[in-house]
Parts: structure tokens; C-alpha cells; sequence
């Protein structure tokens, strides 16, 4: 599989900071895109108001606790156009509740991760991704 550009959806900016630290260390990883509230995660995808000239994401990741609209709105928003619904999504949360992870699997997410609380953690757990996205799963192809 070749560089790969991934969205990452997150409001923590401590989180951020350590998400795309450790995505771009990764060789299958070429940019990685920021929405800071879910609104604007759905505008990224769908090249509205000030995304125009984004450039569609390979993989999203997204946390559900998000400011203007949560994680499951972005999901139900994305997956349900078809435009959108075949860009893989994987939700990397703080919680861990059955609830959560039901709902969503629910809302059509491909993955349902919780998000580890230090960057130790986090690096060995976008290294499990990126080994499972990358060795495993093939995407679907971009048109950008």
C-alpha cells in the first residue's frame, strides 16, 4: 500500500499533538489532516465551506466527544452519503463502554479503538493500526 493521508478528528490539543507525532513517524503515513470539531470533519470530507481544496482522506480517525457535532453524527453523516461512505473510519476514543463501542459499530465505524492514555501507548497502538491497515486491509481507491 502506498503513503497514505489520514484525517484525524480530535478537539484535545494535547492529543493531537501526540496522534499526528506518532502518525507521521510511520512510513506508510504521507500527511495528516486536522478537524478540530466535528463539524469540520464532515466539511474536510464533503470539501465544504473553508475545505474546498482538501484533499480526500484515506483513513479517518475520529474520537466520539467532539464539540458542534460528536462522533456518531460525523459517522451517521459520512457513511450515510455516497459520496463518503466508503473512506474508512476508525474511532479512537477515551471510552471503552460496551455502549459506546456498540453504538459505534452501529453508526457503521471499521474499527472501534480506545484511545491509551500516554505516548508510549499510543505509539504501540498506531503501530498495531498501521500494521493492520497496511499488511491486512486493502482501501478503497482514492480519487483525489
Amino acid at each position: 500500500m502506498g503513503h497514505i493521508h489520514i484525517l484525524l478528528v480530535e478537539d484535545n490539543e494535547g492529543d493531537i499533538l501526540l496522534m499526528n507525532e506518532a502518525l507521521l513517524k510511520r512510513p506508510s503515513v504521507k500527511k495528516v489532516s486536522i478537524a478540530k470539531n466535528g463539524q469540520d470533519g464532515i466539511d474536510f470530507v464533503n470539501k465544504e465551506k473553508s475545505f474546498q481544496a482538501a484533499e480526500t482522506p484515506d483513513l479517518i480517525i475520529l474520537d466520539i466527544n467532539l464539540p458542534l457535532k460528536n462522533g456518531y453524527e460525523v459517522l451517521k453523516a459520512l457513511k450515510g452519503s455516497e459520496k463518503t461512505r466508503m473512506i474508512p473510519i476508525i474511532v479512537f476514543t477515551t471510552s471503552s463502554t460496551i455502549k459506546d463501542v456498540d453504538k459505534s459499530y452501529e453508526a457503521l465505524a471499521n474499527l472501534f479503538v480506545s484511545k491509551p492514555s500516554n505516548i508510549e501507548e499510543i505509539e504501540q497502538a498506531v503501530d498495531s493500526l498501521e500494521r493492520f491497515w497496511t499488511g491486512l486491509i486493502k482501501l478503497h481507491s482514492n480519487p483525489d
